[in-house]
Order: structure tokens, then sequence, then C-alpha cells
């Protein structure tokens, strides 16, 4: 199965693309009906999701423990993941870190940032930067979506992959509502302190810093294999539900063999940063429990390889 670049996003820590991308859904498209007919391979796969839970690590001395959860940014309503020892894990920590500040404060400011970031200058559109071929495919894809052909027009090609598949996981029942940081957030209220590892303004430069023709890649990509893009992204989440961080990382390690780009800007590059953080914070005593997207903690040249570097074990509790 090849992991495309939305399916990766959606694993490797861009926490408010999520919630971005459904905001300019929402102003540009009417929202989506959710399918009645769930795709056969995500009724399949979703019999598999057992109690084991999904992967935790931890990171400790004599008085500092820091757990590492791996996140899912958008799930289905059924997948049964705040249990075990992420339960305990988070009970016993005093400070809440996610990728970015999720506040109510600065969601409010995201749909700005996108008008800056996202948005074609006017008088481009998302239509004009493609050939023939890729508008064939493009359009294709939006009719499959029930969009009309100018729904996006006003984005920038990442943007409008990322729009684009998040309307196909709303129609299958995969949404940010239920996504791990949202559950989190509504777990801890103001009961706990909070950090945050990276700014809205970075996680969305990401995307944006890609070069035109990298980022029309990426959207004919998506476009392609839209028909499956749902189904795709249930069968990482059950092996995500069971804790199998093999069969997630052997994925992950496959898409990001064929973009190394991508994959030093989204994943290596902030694994480093993080382990960084980690070890700083090592020095300061307490309990903390760290969520950041679940392929950062696996595969190739993950926060815990760079932490091996720094001198620093980890061990996985789940």
């Amino acid at each position: 199965m090849k992991l495309t670049r939305p399916l990766t996003a959606a694993f490797t820590g861009i926490a408010l693309l999520s919630t971005t991308a459904a905001c300019a859904q929402t102003q540009i498209l009417p929202a989506p009906v959710a399918d009645t007919k769930a795709p056969a391979e995500t009724v399949e796969m979703a019999a598999k999701v057992t109690s084991n839970g999904p992967a935790l690590w931890k990171v400790a001395d004599e008085d500092t423990t820091i757990y590492l959860f791996g996140t899912v940014h958008a799930l289905p309503d059924d997948v049964d993941w705040y249990k075990g020892e992420i339960k305990t894990a988070l009970d016993e920590s005093s400070v809440l870190v996610t990728e970015i500040d999720m506040t109510d404060e600065v969601t409010a400011q995201m749909a700005q940032l996108v008008g800056q970031m996202a948005m074609l200058p006017q008088g481009t559109t998302l239509r004009s930067l493609l050939n023939e071929e890729q508008t064939t495919i493009y359009e294709e894809a939006l009719g499959k979506l029930g969009a009309p052909a100018a729904a996006l027009d006003p984005l920038e090609p990442w943007f409008a992959s990322l729009a684009m598949s998040q309307i196909a996981f709303q129609r299958a029942g995969i949404t940010g509502e239920n996504g791990t940081e949202t559950v989190l957030e509504a777990i801890v209220g103001e009961s706990k302190e909070r950090e945050a590892l990276e700014t809205v303004e970075f996680q969305l430069g990401i995307f944006d810093n890609l070069p035109q023709d990298a980022q029309i890649k990426y959207l004919i990509d998506a476009a392609a294999e839209i028909d499956g893009i749902a189904a795709e992204l249930q069968k990482i989440i059950d092996d995500w539900a069971v804790g199998d961080v093999e069969g997630v990382a052997a994925l992950l390690n496959e898409a990001f063999e064929q973009d190394p780009a991508l994959a030093e800007a989204l994943l290596y590059q902030r694994n480093s940063n993080w382990a960084e953080w980690i070890e700083t914070r090592m020095a300061e005593p307490g309990t903390v429990f760290m969520a950041v997207g679940a392929g950062h903690l696996i595969g190739e040249n993950s926060v815990q390889d760079y932490l091996v570097e720094r001198g620093i074990q980890s061990a996985r509790v789940q």
C-alpha cells in the first residue's frame, strides 16, 4: 500500500492541519455528508482493534519523568484509546506538552493565518497552475467528493490537498473532533500546566515553503488516490490502536524514502529539535505528558533515536 503524503501528515505531527483544513473547507465547500457505505477494507480492519492500546514510552531519571505518547490527529468515534497506561500517565503528569498551543484563543487565529499563508494571489487560481493531465485527475477527485471543480481554486496546492483529504476522511467518519489532541484538551482543560513545542506559523510554513512543483505533486498524489485514502488511513489507525509500531513504521519509512527533503523538514529535523527539548526539560523535576504525532516516535530517526545520540534512554511502557 502506498502511503500518500496527506496520510503521513496525520501521523507525523502537523497537529493544526486537521483544524485549519477543516476551517477552509467550511468556508468554501458545503458540509460533507458521511458515507452510509463504509469501504470494505475499513470494515475488515476494524475487527483488529483490541484492548492493547496505542504505544507509550517514558524517559526518566531520579526526579523527572517524561511520557511520550504518539497521537493521531483524526480518528473515527469508536477507537477506545484513553485507558490503561495512557490514562495513568496523564493523571500522574502536572504538565501537558503538545506540538502547538491548541487553546481556544490560538485556534481562533488559525483562519486569519490560513488567509495569509494558504491562499493564492488574486488573479491566480489553483487549476491555472496545473497541466491538462493534472487538471483531469484533480477535477475527477473533486467530483467524487461531490465538490464543484472550482471549489478549491483560491487555495495554494499544498493546502488544497489537505482540505480535499479532510473531506474524504470526514465522509468516512474520521474527524479531527475525535483526534487524540482534541480529546486530551477536553480532559485536561485548565487542570494542568501547558507547554507547546512549535508555533502555528511554523507548522503551516513546513508546507507553505515547499516549491510549487512539490506542492502540485502533493495535490495530484492525493487526488489520484482519493477513492481509497480514507480506507488506507483506517488501516494505519488500526495498527496504531493496538500498538503495532512496526506496521506503521514500515509504511512511513517507505513513504519518506520517496521524498527525502520532505522527510527532513516534516520529520527528522523536528525529531532532533524535540529530543533537545526533552534533554533540557530533564533538568527540571516533575512529570510531563508529551503528546506528538505518532510518526515521530516510530521508524527511522525517531525522537528516541535522537535521544540515544544524547545518551538518554527511553522505555516502552505500553
